[in-house]
């Protein structure tokens, strides 16, 4: 896979809902790339702030996570272990670097696209555990949670990132 970049994620357009939902999710998934672009293996590993745990590295891990659950457990119905051997994906190894977590990251959205391929938005598969285990919900709904579950944690790795060394934006 091409490495990721909010410019290559452009937007195409209106007509098609496939490639228009597949371009928000890359521009977000380009996005959290970005904001550990340049950062060292300490860097990705500071926290926020107390009392929260929360640091880029640990959000890299629960996306990685996140795409597994969504795609292969969702969607395909694939009985899959946690990415990272625990259900958030948050806890740090300290054996683990950055570049580890980035390519099983780069993994798992290439696995969860080969899924994807040919699928209708209106197919449907059905969520396991979690709030709502037994909930059939269709390809299109996977596709608009998971660019919220991005949105909502680039908001937090903007912080963590302006915290670290300032630098903001997407």
């Amino acid at each position: 896979m091409p490495p990721l970049s909010p410019s290559s994620a452009a937007l195409d357009g209106y007509k098609r809902q496939l490639p228009m939902l597949e371009s928000w999710l890359d521009f977000h998934r380009a996005t959290l790339e970005l904001k550990c672009a340049g950062l060292d293996d300490e860097q990705v590993r500071r926290p926020s702030a107390e009392p929260s745990a929360l640091t880029l590295l640990g959000l890299v891990q629960h996306l990685a996570e996140v795409e597994r659950n969504w795609f292969q457990r969702v969607v395909a119905g694939l009985d899959v272990p946690p990415v990272f051997g625990e259900a958030t994906g948050y806890r740090l190894d300290p054996a683990r670097t950055l570049e580890d977590v980035l390519g099983v990251w780069r993994r798992e959205i290439a696995r969860g696209r080969e899924i994807v391929a040919g699928r209708p938005l209106d197919g449907t598969g059905r969520v396991m555990e979690g709030p709502v285990p037994g909930m059939e919900v269709s390809l299109r709904w996977v596709f608009v949670h998971m660019i919220e579950e991005y949105a909502r944690h680039n908001g937090h790795a903007d912080i963590l990132r302006e915290r670290i060394d300032g630098v903001t934006g997407a």
